[in-house]
């Protein structure tokens, strides 16, 4: 907007100083940049709109697969100090094969589901790396730093023990890992490049869950937020006392920064959270919010609804 503002300063003035006669020399119209002035405008009216039409409901073949010739890192573990759990907390950070502390990168962090941890995204059968690596090849997706925290964050119980308000409120309680604790260490021990442009958010069911509360807390931190197959419990759930809410509906807007990309996934076959996912994008489309939906027909809830939701997320965040 401060690029469009200028050229419709100098436009402006143009008309100005024409219109003025003797005032200054009467110059010809730069169309060029009324023709730009018009590209940024309607830049600006796209909004995320323009990633529509590279959605696909299913990526195609082969793109999980090794490739020869092409690196594929792997996954390094980290430790950080959780003031917020008060404990050494897990990360697991993948970096891209060519990186460089001369180079600062983005940051997309991910979230794990219920009963999970750090090491569920890391898994083979994911394809995380091989995914995000070949679609970098393919011009698709951008060098970035990929990080997987530990979610379930409570200073009286190390890990998960049920599903019940205590456990939920302990993956609730993340959002103060991650800004106090977890961003910091990244930030610290890693060459990224900082502010919201550069820093985008997804999660898989109670992630998913979690990566919403985090990018309507913070639109100031998260300009890319994502979610596939999220939990309920976002907003109240009628009749449950495990999910009061975290926020209410007229709360799911945006009321300064609005995200670059906010994408949600969720399969008509997952029999987990069933249509919550939907209920989230009415109250969204209630809102006036505005936001990318992808549906799946037959995939579960599992890692068969995670990889079509990453390979679609990669090739939207961080393009300039």
């Amino acid at each position: 907007m401060k690029l469009f503002g200028n050229i419709f300063s100098v436009i402006a003035a143009a008309l100005m100083l024409s219109a003025c006669g003797n005032a200054g020399p009467n110059y010809p119209a730069d169309t060029s940049l009324i023709i730009q002035s018009e590209a940024a405008q309607e830049q600006e009216d796209i909004g995320m709109k323009k990633y529509a039409d590279i959605m696909t409901e299913l990526p195609p073949e082969g793109y999980d697969q090794e490739r020869t010739g092409v690196t594929y890192p792997d996954f390094q573990k980290y430790s950080y100090y959780s003031q917020t759990a008060e404990r050494d907390t897990n990360v697991n950070v993948l970096l891209p094969a060519n990186y460089s502390e001369e180079k600062e990168y983005p940051v997309l962090y991910i979230l794990h589901g219920f009963w999970d941890n750090e090491d569920w995204m890391a898994r083979d059968i994911v394809s995380l790396s091989r995914i995000l690596t070949n679609l970098q090849q393919d011009g698709e997706a951008e060098e970035m730093i990929v990080v997987l925290p530990y979610i379930f964050c409570s200073s009286d119980m190390p890990y998960c023990t049920g599903m019940d308000l205590a456990n939920c409120l302990a993956y609730d309680n993340f959002i103060n890992d991650m800004t106090t604790d977890l961003m910091p260490f990244i930030e610290k021990n890693f060459s990224i490049a900082k502010g919201r442009e550069n820093t985008a958010v997804t999660g898989f069911s109670m992630g998913g869950r979690e990566s919403l509360f985090i990018g309507f807390s913070h639109p100031e931190l998260f300009g890319y937020i994502g979610a596939v197959c999220p939990a309920p419990g976002l907003v109240p759930v009628i009749g449950s006392p495990m999910h009061p809410g975290q926020m209410q509906p007229e709360d799911m807007k945006f009321a300064g920064d609005k995200p670059y990309v906010l994408l949600i996934s969720s399969s008509r076959s997952d029999g987990v959270v069933g249509d919550f996912p939907d209920s989230y994008r009415n109250i969204l489309t209630e809102n006036g919010e505005e936001y990318l939906s992808h549906v799946m027909e037959n995939t579960g809830h599992e890692y068969s609804s995670v990889k079509p939701h990453l390979y679609n997320y990669f090739r939207m965040i961080f393009k300039k």
